[in-house]
């Protein structure tokens, strides 16, 4: 990290659609190298912060900067610059059922980069075996994968650019424990090996534990705590300890139809 300048920050960053107030001036640095979890509740606007740090969507306040440059307004082929800095592992993985293995890996490179299918095949190939994956398994079909080995395909494809800075969308959903723990291991040998820097999202505390240097809590539109992992559970903040021991009974209330 250069003058101690951070690789991803959030300004004051809003976004509100129609009446409903998503994001109420998040605040948020994370460092070069480092790897940030972001926790709360389904619906709490994690998704959203992630599509506005990669402009898919436009906040209505605040500022956004990466490696020290505003970015909330970039266009044409200063933001297609900017986004080459970038990968991204979906929920779900998000593979595409109609191209195979391989092609979903180097997708990106393909389209985004006009590299030749020959050589975006040989990176793709190379990556699927980061994620501990055979080449043979690059010729398949997506239905042809079991939920953990899409999950590592879906890597693959976010680590095919050697991109600066990775962004993990519930990287475990829909997993079983087991699984889920091999996912949050490779996640953490991928970063500590491409030296990253990760933004995740999720709700799933053991994931977030294993995969965090640093720890963000985001509810009711505001980051309400954030600090190092093992601080997590003497945050001494009521909400923060009701959500990572998944408590019905705290200040934070479910809205339950009759």
């Amino acid at each position: 990290m250069t003058n101690g300048t951070p690789k991803v920050e959030l300004r004051g960053v809003k976004k509100r659609f129609g009446n409903k107030v998503v994001l109420d001036g998040v605040d948020l640095k994370i460092d070069a190298g480092q790897s940030l979890v972001v926790i709360g509740g389904s619906g709490t606007g994690k998704s959203v912060m992630i599509k506005c740090v990669l402009g898919i969507l436009r906040p209505d306040a605040g500022q956004i900067f990466v490696d020290g440059e505003e970015v909330t307004k970039l266009r044409g082929r200063a933001r297609d610059a900017y986004l080459k800095k970038f990968g991204m592992l979906f929920q779900g993985a998000a593979l595409f059922d109609s191209l195979r293995v391989w092609e979903n890996v180097a997708f990106g490179l393909i389209q985004g980069r006009g590299m030749d299918r020959k050589q975006a095949k040989d990176i793709a190939i190379e990556k699927l075996a980061k994620v501990g994956l055979s080449a043979d398994v690059a010729m398949l079909s997506p239905s042809e994968l079991s939920g953990g080995m899409q999950k590592r395909v879906g890597l693959a494809r976010a680590i095919a650019s050697d991109p600066h800075i990775i962004f993990f969308d519930e990287p475990t959903t829909g997993l079983d424990p087991i699984m889920a723990d091999v996912i949050n291991d490779l996640i953490v040998s991928t970063v500590e090996r491409m030296g990253v820097t990760t933004l995740s999202i999720t709700h799933d505390m053991a994931s977030a534990r294993k995969i965090a240097d640093k720890i963000a809590m985001l509810y009711k539109g505001k980051i309400i705590w954030d600090g190092p992992t093992e601080h997590i559970d003497s945050s001494g903040n009521a909400f923060v300890d009701q959500f990572i021991h998944g408590r019905a009974d705290g200040p934070i209330k479910m809205e339950v139809r009759a």
